[in-house]
C-alpha cells in the first residue's frame, strides 16, 4: 500500500461510481495503472466490495439511533435471530465493553423509535438491559488513511 493506493481508496470512498479514466485524470496517472491498482486491491482483499450507501432519511427513516444491549449469552443465537426479524434493525455488532452488542436502528419518527426499542427489542427473551443513543448529526470519513508502514 502506497500513497497512490491511498489516494485511489479515498477517491473511491468518496464516490465509488467514478469512472477509472476520470479517477486517473484526477490523480494524474494513466488509466491502465489505476485499473491495475484497483484490481490488485480487490485481489488482495483490501477492497472487499463496491456497494451502495443508502440515504435512509430519503427513504423516510428520519431517526437513527445506536443501542447498546446486554444479553444473556446463553440465548445469543435466539436474540440475534429475533433482532434481524425486526424492521428497523440495520446492523448488529458484537462488541467488547459494557455492552455485548450494538444495534444501529432506523425509524420514521421518535414515536416509532420508542416502539421499536420498548415494545419490540425490549421484549426479546434474554435481553437484560439496554441504552439508546439518538443520532443528532453524523460526521463521516469513508476511507481511513493507511497505517504507517503499510
Amino acid at each position: 500500500m502506497d500513497e497512490l493506493d491511498a489516494a485511489v481508496l479515498a477517491e473511491l470512498g468518496a464516490n465509488a461510481r467514478v469512472s477509472v479514466p476520470k479517477l486517473a485524470e484526477r490523480l494524474g496517472e494513466k488509466a491502465s495503472k489505476i485499473y491495475s491498482r484497483i484490481d490488485r486491491m480487490v485481489e488482495s482483499g483490501l477492497i472487499e466490495k463496491f456497494t451502495v450507501a443508502v440515504n435512509h432519511a430519503g427513504l423516510g427513516y428520519a431517526v437513527k439511533s445506536v443501542m447498546g444491549v446486554k444479553m444473556d449469552s446463553r440465548k445469543r443465537g435466539g436474540i440475534l435471530e429475533a433482532l434481524f426479524e425486526i424492521k428497523g434493525v440495520g446492523q448488529i455488532s458484537e462488541v467488547t465493553g459494557r455492552f455485548d452488542i450494538l444495534l444501529t436502528l432506523y425509524a420514521r419518527s421518535l414515536d416509532e423509535m420508542h416502539e421499536l426499542v420498548s415494545e419490540k427489542i425490549g421484549r426479546i427473551d434474554g435481553i437484560l438491559s439496554s441504552e439508546s443513543f439518538v443520532e443528532m448529526k453524523t460526521h463521516r470519513r469513508d476511507a481511513l488513511p493507511a497505517p504507517e508502514g503499510a
